[in-house]
């Protein structure tokens, strides 16, 4: 089929307008959101997806994770659907974008094929998936991850959050489990919209990131263990400090991120030292070390070389150290027809665009394992993001629903 004209276009003050609306649900402290999985305000926002929705002619699929399909019928009853999303919950002190456009993107597809009386081969559904942010019950990606065959429904709904709360019992909690198998569904394409949550496109005055890789990731917990004692009265040649231990190595997640640069990247977010006291030498230290790359062997390399330094930093000092995999996931190579059509589709529109690599995990992460699959970015202010301060502008959140549609509507193929 041919590919649509660059005249198509979504309808970008409803496409804003709609986010804004979104906006009021959940609100943050400081001009974002607060709207955690499975929680009130995730049911509120869900009502009001659907209802918008139901209203551009769609019918609603909820499966027993409570992801959402809201689907466009096509013209070959035989065709599988394209399907195009994000995540409505947000972090708790999170932004108004962040996941939102990717699915308020999706549903203004759906709008402006309505608006322009266009039919589509295929079927089009635009997905909210449950709890990517994985704040509130971890791990992130959670419900696609079940989707992909990637983790257990069992074992999903068995996580709990701060307050020992299960996953199942509050979705059951709030109303929004359905009754289709999770991954039952098969999928001809699925294409995600995102904010960068990074500085790369602003930096690069482009419009447009075309996503071609998703970095891997790898949470190592690290647990030093010295000996608590008297700040003032402990001579420094007797002390077991884990604290220091820690800064040492620290400093060591930095070089060996910085050697593999300019892809690789590593810190440390989550840190706890005991017993976390003034005037008391830490006695023990554990904390996260989060190493990134799109090369698998990059971060086996870098997890390798964390294990040795730690451990020749702990046995200079007199300490102990444990280490435990929390967390990761290999890297991620989309589809090259799905980022060609994301490609095709920028410069179609005459928009600046340029090759990225996404630094954050996603859910179309999960879903490239069952379907071929392309992301699609735009810029964020300084790169902030999981920030109530967060913000794009309403011309990039147009550009990158342009590019989405179009992509879509390529894959999805025009009915003449």
């Amino acid at each position: 089929m041919p590919a649509p004209g660059e005249n198509l276009k979504i309808d970008g003050a409803r496409l804003w307008d709609s986010l804004m609306e979104m906006a009021k649900i959940g609100p943050g402290i400081a001009g974002g959101n607060n709207r955690q999985t499975l929680t009130d305000a995730d049911a509120e926002g869900r009502a009001l997806f659907q209802s918008w929705c139901e209203a551009a002619g769609c019918t609603m699929g909820l499966d027993t994770l409570g992801n959402m399909f809201a689907t466009r019928p096509g013209t070959d009853p035989d065709a599988l659907p394209v399907y195009v999303g994000s995540h409505l919950d947000t972090q708790p002190t999170g932004g108004k974008y962040d996941g939102v456009l990717g699915v308020l993107g999706g549903l203004e597809i759906l709008r402006s094929l309505n608006d322009l009386d266009i039919k589509t081969r295929h079927p089009i559904v635009v997905t909210n998936w449950t709890n990517e942010e994985g704040t509130r019950f971890a791990p992130a990606m959670l419900a696609s991850g079940v989707f992909a065959g990637v983790h257990t429904q069992d074992w999903a709904e068995d996580r709990t959050d701060a307050e020992d709360k299960r996953f199942g019992d509050e979705l059951d909690r709030i109303g929004w489990r359905g009754e289709e198998e999770v991954g039952a569904r098969k999928m001809h394409a699925f294409f995600e919209l995102h904010i960068e949550q990074g500085p790369i496109l602003e930096a690069e005055g482009k419009e447009i990131g075309v996503v071609t890789h998703g970095q891997g990731l790898s949470w190592t917990q690290v647990t030093v263990t010295g000996k608590d004692s008297h700040t003032g009265s402990t001579p420094m040649p007797m002390r077991k400090d884990a604290g220091l231990a820690m800064a040492r190595i620290l400093e060591k997640v930095n070089e060996i991120a910085l050697s593999h640069a300019p892809h690789a990247v590593g810190a440390a977010g989550h840190i706890d030292v005991y017993p976390n006291s003034r005037n008391v030498i830490p006695g023990k230290a554990v904390f996260t070390v989060d190493f990134r790359s799109p090369e698998l062997e990059v971060i086996e390399d870098m997890e390798a070389r964390l294990r040795k330094e730690a451990q020749a930093i702990c046995d200079a000092a007199g300490l102990s150290v444990d280490f435990e995999k929390v967390g990761g996931f290999d890297p991620v190579k989309f589809n090259e027809g799905c980022v060609t059509a994301v490609r095709n589709a920028a410069e179609r529109l005459g928009l600046t665009h340029m090759n990225l690599i996404s630094g954050a995990g996603h859910d179309a992460c999960w879903i490239n394992r069952v379907a071929p699959t392309a992301m699609v970015m735009c810029p964020c202010v300084d790169g902030l993001s999981h920030n109530e301060a967060e913000e794009i502008s309403p011309e990039w959140a147009e550009a990158g629903a342009n590019v989405l549609f179009h992509a879509v509507v390529e894959t999805a193929e025009i009915v003449e």
